[in-house]
């Protein structure tokens, strides 16, 4: 009989998420081995938490061969980049937001070493992935790469980001419903062989932070059942070997906006506004969906963006050619026709695009 699960899946093998993380990395990576690591930090960083986490790594006796700050996810740099790296390095440490963890995340992937992601925002799923979106071309692109070795996210830390920070992360988690739906879908439809394990891990990733009770975006126990449900979602895709478990309609809406705008918004807010447009679309969970983005402030916050009406109907219609091999809900005529209505009828909406 055919085996159709994958014999071997990489979970991280560290992974924290808690308050004062980062003053403890030494003691996290010496438990896991590591003797020797690279550090790539994001513009800014250095300054910030460089001593802290050098005295960290020095007291827990781990020798820092290089360290630098890093902003470029060209394609040709961080593959030069990677092939710069000492060969004694053991480890690759990505410290700050999705720039600088996909930079790390692909040198570890191309010099086949553990990538340590210390995330400092809880912007998208992308520090707990197995992909990371490159410029190729001048263009953004997500390519393979592979689960992190470990997770260390320091609570205080991510809570003293920029709000809207938290607002992309809401966007892109919540974004699981509605492509676990078109996932569903294409399965329904003989497009697509559903994977339960993941879809079940998936589910509960999203539902539990969903129902998390919360005051303030800011409490502790709200940041970090996001950050537990992002690195969950990571888990779904390396159990179903692909993305199809946390990237639908409405990440086909957002790479199609990165592929059309000068200036796109930070990936999680355009996930976000497309997975209330799809969670309408596919007539599922939109209440559910309307209620977190409303309590949470996400709806206020991207009603300042002054975001187009036009440019999500033409990332619409451009939706499918961004994977033609899917057959999401925006892959046939009539749910792009319907999704192009709706940015101008309902409520929520037109509030958001100023219509």
């Amino acid at each position: 009989m055919k085996q159709k699960n994958k014999e071997y899946i990489a979970i991280p093998a560290c992974m924290k998420v808690e308050s004062g993380a980062l003053p403890r990395i030494g003691t996290y990576l010496k438990d896991s081995g590591i003797k020797k690591a690279v550090i790539f930090f994001g513009n800014g960083l250095i300054e910030l938490f460089g001593t802290t986490v050098m005295k960290s790594l020095n007291e827990a006796g781990i020798e820092v061969l290089e360290y630098q700050e890093s902003d470029s996810v060209c394609l040709k740099d961080i593959t030069a980049l990677a092939f710069s790296l000492p060969n004694q390095t053991q480890a690759v440490i990505g410290i700050g937001g999705g720039k600088v963890i996909d930079a790390a995340k692909y040198c570890g992937f191309l010099r086949k070493l553990p990538f340590i992601s210390v995330p400092t925002s809880a912007s998208s799923d992308g520090f707990s992935s197995a992909s990371a979106s490159l410029l190729i071309d001048g263009k953004r692109n997500s390519v393979p790469a592979r689960m992190p070795f470990g997770i260390i996210a320091d609570i205080s830390v991510i809570k003293n980001a920029p709000r809207h920070f938290l607002f992309s992360g809401i966007g892109d988690m919540v974004s699981k419903i509605t492509a676990l739906y078109d996932w569903q879908f294409e399965e329904d439809n003989g497009y697509a062989e559903v994977n339960d394990f993941a879809m079940m891990v998936a589910k509960k990733a999203v539902n539990s932070f969903v129902r998390t009770p919360f005051l303030d975006i800011l409490d502790d126990l709200f940041i970090k059942e996001l950050l537990d449900s992002l690195a969950m979602s990571g888990v779904a895709n390396e159990i179903a070997g692909s993305s199809a478990p946390t990237s639908g309609s409405e990440h086909l809406i957002s790479h199609a906006l990165d592929k059309l705008l000068k200036t796109p918004q930070l990936h999680g807010i355009q996930v976000g506004v497309a997975t209330y447009l799809m969670s309408l679309v596919q007539n599922h969970r939109f209440q559910r969906v309307r209620t977190i983005f409303t309590d949470t402030g996400f709806f206020d916050y991207v009603q300042t963006l002054g975001l187009n009406a036009a440019d999500y109907e033409a990332a619409v219609d451009l939706a499918p050619s961004i994977k033609p091999f899917r057959h999401t809900y925006l892959h046939f005529p009539e749910y792009r026709k319907k999704a192009k209505e709706l940015l101008h009828t309902d409520e929520e909406l037109k509030k958001i695009f100023h219509l």
